[in-house]
């Protein structure tokens, strides 16, 4: 619990870490008048060593220990580098003007270190004080004073002898206490009352530590509390360290006396402990310094550091001061304003310590003395050790992939060293540089610090396994830690483990042809909710069904043609435009994208169609980086020629060889016609935006030295006419892929391949040693038999005229084809799923050897007017849809055939 401590001042050391050297401390430093005593409020000290002196006779004097007590100082200080100084108003140095005004000076030095200089600071504090009672007495941290008034009784002559104090003083305080004793009385000897009488003289009390002196009106005893003249006296149960003196004065050959003594609550016995609050106990009628039963309680204060406190105040500080016939009882909850905790380390273990200086002032009257005594007592109470165990927090979140923990409370004169993480052991700048958080977290109230620290899941310290669809991250944490001023070490563990879903979120990838963009989303892990935007508009039902979506419910596919208004067109050149397509996948609660994708492609329409009649038409197309353009202003050189038809994404143009404004030059063997699509001159003048000049060259090239006969037939063409690149055999072939992803396929020499009677197919057509981006492989009829003969019966239909099959129960579905490293030319590829197999005459046949057939024909891409390959199926069923053939005339089939599949 600890006592009165010992003063001190000789060099006090205050460690804090963390303090620069180079810089000179900021200190305040404030004086107050309390009474009887004098108080100095010095800090924060900041690491610095304080030397406190007193100045006398323009002289500095250094404050010891023993000074201190003999001559009315005292001191103590806080964790966090504050000193407060206790002076008595009349110590040895104090400047006494009619015991009315007390000055006291002080020089504090500031000791540095090699880089910092010494400070000095010069206190000068004068108080005023005329409020004496007949006598005070003040309990000190280190010693115990009695102030008197300088009255006596009557004087006695001197004997040729020595004889017995008991004779000698014999005369009670109440009988000598008449007059003002004269100055020219001397103090010559005191005897200490132990309770043997010990007569000593001045000179020796002055060397054994004791304070003696006369003011103008007064007598001061002062005594050090562990003086070994004080004895221990059982009042009311609460033991109290007592000194009884009796000081003789002479002059000449007279003689006169007065008695002076105090007695001091000794810790040990006066203070009770529970773990919420302290209890002090103070005798009401302290005997030893009262000497009838005619005693008068008059006033009753309790204050904290020498300062008074009133009903309010103590109130605010949920302090409590009762009065009984026995005792004065202070409460103080524990952890009060006015104290301090302060830490430790025993075996490991992290405790703490509770410390306050309550304050309890007196005055009484004995009705057969008339006269008033007042009593000042400081006790500096400190709790035993108190069981502080810190507690680790865990606000972890799993989705935000970081560990979040919490260490503490702690006090403030607790700091965080290390961070053992995984056996790797980091300092607190260590942490930082590795991109770890580490914060210290302060409140005033009380031991209340705490540490938090944050570790990303992906930190090399914390280790992950799996288990299941679940991974499982786990860190071992010891955080090093040091109580100061000590420098005393502990350690405290914590085990943290986080469990996060493994949560795929949805993706997007594409690809093109020579006519569509073909994109294709997958959902992720079940749970993610999300909108998807093509272009700047938001995919509904309406936009999913223009754009032919397909959904199998792991993921969607859209075909979006090159010219949809979703689509950004960037560049046109001679023979082809670039286009781009963006799509994004975005949270709907924060419109936040997930995924951003863009793909680019170039296609290849007609923008300029040349007829032998001397007919030009050309297509003009807004491009994304003219945003403002309106296509329907645009006109040929001449302005009055303006687009036969326009939208807000094209202009249609419909001119003849000889208008317009078109010109004609002759180049060998030919003749070219050309002309130019932009705004007219006046609307340019008018733009004043920062957008490039939309300019389109129109050419048509015609043949002058050749002749051709023209055969006229009035039935309409069926298609344009195109010619073949090349004539050879091409290959068509089938695989079964393993998963929806086509990029691992069952090897053609395990046969058979087993399958489950629920599990889905997915099967692959290719058109093998096929380069030609012109060439589309289109399927015409797929259907499954039980016999390697592909016209065997039974016979189900799958797909039928490059439809899936209306009537049949479990519909194949249809795959876009991406490209990707296998895949360069997507339009020689077809895929489809097959969801389940039944066969309505063998329901009761537990094994089936299924195979798989399709006729398939081979389309030129660039002609798909009125063609087997442009003809669109009924939407039978939302979510799927085919391409129907009507398979004509000069589209050759080719046929393909799976190996057996064993169902079951």
């Amino acid at each position: 619990m600890g006592g009165r401590g010992g003063f001190g001042l000789v060099i006090l050391l205050i460690a804090v870490v963390n303090i620069e050297a180079q810089k000179k401390p900021s200190i305040t430093i404030h004086s107050k008048c309390l009474g009887n005593v004098m108080r100095l409020d010095i800090g924060p000290l900041g690491g610095h060593l304080l030397e406190v002196s007193v100045v006398f006779n323009n002289s500095a004097i250094r404050l010891t220990p023993v000074l201190a007590s003999q001559c009315g100082f005292s001191a103590k200080i806080d964790q966090l580098g504050n000193i407060v100084i206790f002076a008595s108003l009349q110590n040895c140095f104090a400047q006494n003007v009619a015991d009315n005004s007390f000055t006291t000076r002080l020089n504090l030095r500031l000791h540095g270190n090699q880089v910092a200089e010494d400070e000095l600071y010069q206190v000068v504090e004068t108080c005023r004080y005329t409020a004496w009672a007949s006598r005070e007495i003040v309990c000190d941290r280190n010693y115990m004073e009695v102030s008197v008034k300088r009255t006596t009784g009557d004087d006695y002559a001197l004997p040729d002898r020595p004889i017995s104090g008991i004779k000698m003083f014999g005369a009670s305080r109440q009988a000598a206490e008449k007059k003002p004793i004269d100055a020219e009385f001397k103090i010559k000897t005191i005897t200490f009352f132990t309770p043997e009488e010990k007569i000593m003289p001045l000179t020796e009390a002055h060397r054994r530590g004791y304070g003696i002196s006369n003011t103008p009106t007064r007598l001061v005893l002062r005594s050090p509390l562990t003086s070994p003249e004080t004895y221990i006296q059982n009042v009311a149960g609460v033991p109290m360290s007592v000194l009884r003196t009796s000081i003789v004065f002479e002059k000449k050959t007279l003689a006169t006396q007065i008695h002076a003594g105090a007695a001091c609550p000794i810790l040990d016995g006066s203070v009770f402990f529970t773990p919420d609050s302290i209890s002090w106990f103070l005798p009401r009628n302290i005997e030893p310094l009262t000497s009838s039963g005619q005693f008068e309680l008059l006033e009753v204060h309790m204050g904290v550091d020498g300062q008074r406190l009133n009903v309010a105040e103590m109130a605010a500080r949920h302090y409590s001061l009762s009065v009984n016939n026995v005792y004065i009882l202070t409460k103080i909850p524990v952890g009060a304003v006015g104290g301090h905790f302060k830490s430790h380390v025993q075996d490991g273990r992290y405790l703490t310590t509770y410390t306050i200086e309550p304050m309890l002032e007196l005055r009484w009257t004995e009705n057969a003395a008339h006269k008033d005594t007042r009593y000042k007592v400081f006790l500096p109470i400190t709790t035993p050790l108190l069981s502080q165990s810190p507690q680790v927090t865990d606000n972890t979140v799993p989705e935000e992939r970081v560990f979040k923990v919490q260490l503490g409370p702690f006090c403030s004169d607790v700091a965080l060293m290390n961070i053992t993480i995984s056996s790797e052991v980091l300092s607190v700048a260590d942490c930082s540089a590795r991109g770890l958080k580490v914060l210290e977290h302060v409140s005033p109230k009380g031991c209340s610090k705490v540490f938090t620290l944050e570790i990303p899941f992906k930190d090399r310290g914390v280790l992950q396994k799996e288990e299941m669809e679940i991974t499982v991250y786990s860190l071992q944490l010891t955080f090093g830690l040091l109580v100061l001023p000590e420098y005393a070490p502990f350690s405290h563990t914590a085990s943290l483990e986080a469990r996060l879903e493994n949560k795929v979120p949805p993706s997007v990838s594409g690809g093109c042809d020579y006519q569509y963009f073909y994109v294709l989303v997958k959902y992720g892990t079940h749970g993610f909710n999300f909108q998807t935007l093509v272009g700047r508009r938001l995919l509904t039902s309406l936009l999913a069904k223009e754009y032919g979506l397909m959904d199998n419910g792991t993921h969607f596919s859209l075909s979006v043609p090159f010219s949809a208004i979703d689509v950004m067109v960037e560049a046109v050149e001679a023979s082809s435009i670039r286009s781009r397509l963006d799509v994004s996948l975005r949270t709907p609660a924060t419109n936040k994208n997930i995924k951003e994708f863009s793909m680019a492609c170039n296609f290849f329409p007609r923008l300029t169609e040349c007829f032998s009649n001397g007919t030009i038409t050309a297509l003009a197309i807004k491009l994304e980086s003219v945003p403002s353009l309106k296509p329907s202003q645009l006109t040929l050189i001449d302005p009055t020629c303006v687009p036969s038809h326009s939208n807000d994404h094209y202009a249609y143009f419909v001119f003849s060889g000889n208008s317009c404004g078109t010109t004609r030059k002759f180049l060998p063997n030919m003749m070219l016609y050309e002309n130019e699509i932009s705004l007219p001159d006046a609307m340019k003048t008018v733009s004043k935006t920062d957008e490039p000049e939309y300019e389109l060259k129109v050419a048509c090239y015609f043949d002058i030295n050749t002749n051709h006969t023209v055969a006229f037939n009035n039935r309409p063409r069926r298609s344009e006419p195109y010619a073949e690149n090349a004539i050879g055999e091409l290959q068509v072939e089938i695989k079964l892929a393993l998963d929806d992803s086509y990029s691992t396929f069952h090897r053609v020499e395990a046969d058979p391949i087993a399958k489950y009677l629920q599990q889905p197919l997915y099967f692959e057509v290719e058109l093998i040693k096929s380069r030609n981006p012109e060439v589309s492989l289109e399927l015409v009829d797929c259907w499954a038999t039980l016999a390697d003969d592909r016209t065997s019966l039974p016979k189900r239909d799958l797909i039928i005229n490059g439809c899936v099959n209306p009537r049949d129960p479990y519909q194949v579905i249809f795959h876009p084809v991406l490209p990707d490293a296998r895949v360069q030319y997507p339009s020689n590829f077809k895929r489809f799923e097959i969801p389940m197999f039944a066969f309505a005459k063998d329901q009761e046949n537990l094994s089936l050897q299924v195979f798989v057939h399709c006729d398939v024909v081979i389309c030129d891409a660039r002609n798909p007017v009125g063609s087997a390959c442009n003809v669109q199926c009924s939407n039978q069923d939302e979510g799927m849809k085919g391409q129907k053939r009507s398979v004509s005339d000069g589209h050759r089939i080719e046929q393909v055939s799976s190996g057996p599949i064993l169902m079951s």
